[in-house]
């Protein structure tokens, strides 16, 4: 079995098996309640869709009058006296405009009407004008801005804006409470307003009494998320247990003809508050989350949307621009808009978002979120991704393992992109995403400390016993080592000195090991050194192969050429035992070349990486019968068959070695041409 193979049963994919479990468990005791800063990596997913997607292209028939800088500086600072308001609402709607919505409030009177100033100036003119004249004169509604800004609203179909106060200031009044037009009901019947799982609010900061002319009313609440970035806006909210319409909502509804908006509550989810699934109106239905929040399919970046400067049309000025239009009015000068942040922008005017949820609302396409497909989703990708990913960390190189899991990450984010974002679905990712990161962590660095313990492995079992070029090359590519048995064509070299046992005899034990050791260690080098690998010592014989642990196609060239080297270096060897006061020592090798078991073979608690077989066996032989016929070296025909033309041999004779039926060719080693 190699190093990497079977990873199923490796601590990292056991691992990362845990992990993919235990996160599923974990999504399971989660249910839909997604922790806050998933929530918020999803968002910011999101935001990077839109920035992909890019600009896209409005309905067109949604158009802001922009009370801006040059609007200011022609009819004067901000607020405006009304009867200017109702100068321009006139010429809005004598320029054919659908409906109007005002994206302000008026909650004070205005303080530029002449009737107001009459009033300051009443103890100055009392001597001249009575109390009754006086009276008559006040009711001229001609001296009265907000009735007549009233009046104006009164004409068309004109939806004004408040505000909703969400928290508790003590500032509650009876009288302050919103009138929309539109007619709701429930579906199912049996649902209840105050049990709507809408966002409630505390108070509302309604316009002056003047100005209830208009047709109805809708909040201009708009609620970024933790980031400042808006991504829902609500169509409805509630106080006091009453639902109430947006802007937006009304502006809509009022210029598509609706009088009546339906809301469809999700009867399937038994909880304390009734989630809402979207409202209705006509033959529309507009998707929404639980607390009746529709996501926002952004248009683009900041005057996606056309502006019209309000100074173009003071003064009874027509604009064709507007006709049959939906018409919001509202500021995007310094100092007097709401600043919001969107995918797209890190400031844009409030209006420009109402503008974009009534665009929304006009082609049908607001984002949608169901929970139940990303539950689906979630499973599929925790179950069947994980396990993918976990065996493409588990079973593949460092480089490919990281690889693979780029394209994994990258298939996860496109395919949700492709499949979901573009058909206007909204399906969180972030829970498998993060379980991803995590088993890519985790998997990883067990990785890398089993390749560590692998890697040391192998420099403690081979470096005594191959050349330090071998075992580098074994820790780059682990892969092409078997470490349990398996069958491969190597060639082996077994090696014994000629009367050794007779020498040992009559040696000091201190000058035996001496010469052992300088003899074993000369001719180990020399193995080392030519790519073999050192079986192992037998008193004074020495047994090695070519072949393994590192693949060497050109083995039989090796260990004949380690073998000649041996012989040479030999001289040298008796040349130093002189000194030691030991005579010359001749030597005997065998070398044989064919299929052997190669690998780890031993007890459970103690093995060694050898090889074994028929073969290793002739080698063996080979060495033991030079004695026979006075040679050095002896080689099978197996060696020169592969050798053939690069050395030459001297055919010895043909031989029945012990454990073998039929007989082998041998053969001598030389340097010099082929002889037959």
């Amino acid at each position: 079995m190699k190093i990497r193979k079977n990873r199923l049963l490796s601590l990292p994919f056991a691992a990362g098996c845990i992990l993919i479990l235990g996160f599923a468990l974990v999504f399971y005791l989660l249910g839909s309640q997604k922790p806050v800063f998933l929530s918020g990596l999803d968002n910011k997913i999101m935001d990077v869709m839109f920035r992909i997607r890019g600009p896209v292209p409005h309905s067109g028939q949604v158009i802001i009058v922009d009370i801006d800088e040059k609007s200011l500086k022609m009819a004067g600072q901000w607020p405006w006296p009304r009867d200017i308001m109702a100068d321009l609402i006139r010429s809005i709607q004598d320029s054919g405009a659908r409906v109007v919505g005002f994206d302000m409030v008026f909650p004070e009177p205005d303080r530029t009407s002449p009737s107001r100033q009459l009033l300051d100036l009443k103890p100055v003119l009392r001597p001249y004008l009575s109390n009754k004249i006086f009276n008559q004169i006040l009711e001229n509604p001609g001296l009265d801005h907000d009735l007549i800004f009233g009046d104006a609203l009164s004409r068309g179909r004109v939806v004004l804006g408040y505000a909703f106060q969400l928290r508790e200031d003590n500032l509650k009044a009876v009288s302050q409470v919103p009138f929309p037009s539109a007619r709701i009901r429930l579906v199912p019947e049996s649902a209840s307003f105050e049990r709507l799982a809408l966002i409630p609010a505390y108070r509302a900061l309604v316009n002056v009494e003047a100005l209830a002319t208009a047709e109805t009313e809708g909040f201009l609440n708009v609620l970024p998320d933790d980031s400042g970035t808006v991504r829902k806006v609500p169509l409805l909210m509630k106080m006091d247990g009453i639902p109430y319409p947006s802007l937006a909502l009304e502006t809509w509804r009022l210029g598509t003809g609706n009088s009546e908006l339906v809301i469809h509550t999700d009867s399937r989810i038994k909880t304390s508050m009734t989630p809402v699934l979207g409202v209705g109106a006509g033959n529309t239905f507009i998707p929404t989350g639980n607390s009746g929040q529709v996501l926002v399919n952004h248009r683009g970046p900041v005057n996606t949307f056309e502006y019209i400067p309000a100074w173009d049309l003071l003064d009874g000025k027509i604009h064709p621009g507007l006709k049959d239009k939906f018409v919001l009015v509202g500021s995007s000068a310094t100092g007097l808009f709401d600043l919001k942040a969107t995918p797209f922008s890190s400031s844009i005017p409030g209006v420009e978002i109402n503008a974009t949820v009534i665009d929304n609302l006009l082609k049908g396409d607001p984002f949608e979120y169901d929970v139940f497909t990303e539950i689906a989703m979630t499973y599929t990708l925790i179950l069947v991704g994980g396990i993918l990913l976990n065996l493409v960390l588990c079973f593949s190189t460092p480089l490919l393992s990281g690889l693979g899991a780029l394209v994994f990450f990258i298939s996860m984010f496109t395919g949700n992109y492709y499949y979901y974002f573009l058909e206007n679905d909204q399906v969180g990712m972030s829970f498998p995403f993060l379980i991803f990161l995590v088993i890519l962590f985790t998997v990883s660095i067990l990785n890398y400390v089993r390749e560590g313990r692998a890697k040391q492995y192998i420099q403690r079992a081979f470096s005594h016993y191959v050349a330090p070029g071998v075992v580098k090359g074994l820790l780059k590519n682990p892969d092409r080592l078997s470490l349990s048995g398996e069958l491969k064509e190597l060639t082996v070299l077994f090696s014994d000195i000629r009367g050794f046992t007779g020498m040992a005899e009559k040696m000091d034990p201190q000058v035996l090991g001496t010469f052992m050791n300088l003899y074993l260690t000369r001719m180990s080098r020399i193995i080392m050194a030519n790519k073999g690998t050192v079986d192992k010592f037998i008193g004074d014989a020495i047994m090695a192969f070519w072949g393994a642990p590192g693949e060497d196609p050109d083995h039989s060239a090796g260990a004949v050429h380690t073998a000649l080297l041996m012989q040479e270096h030999l001289r040298e060897i008796n040349r130093d035992l002189k000194d030691l006061g030991i005579p010359d020592i001749s030597i005997g090798i065998g070398i044989n070349t064919g299929p052997v078991s190669v690998g780890n073979f031993g007890s459970r608690d103690r093995f060694d990486y050898t090889v074994m077989g028929d073969n290793v066996n002739l080698a063996s032989r080979l060495e033991g019968i030079n004695k026979e016929y006075g040679t050095t070296i002896l080689v099978s025909e197996s060696v020169t068959q592969k050798l053939s033309g690069r050395f030459s041999f001297r055919y010895v004779d043909r031989v029945r070695v012990k454990g073998r039926k039929e007989s082998v060719r041998i053969y001598e080693p030389g340097l010099s041409e082929v002889i037959e």
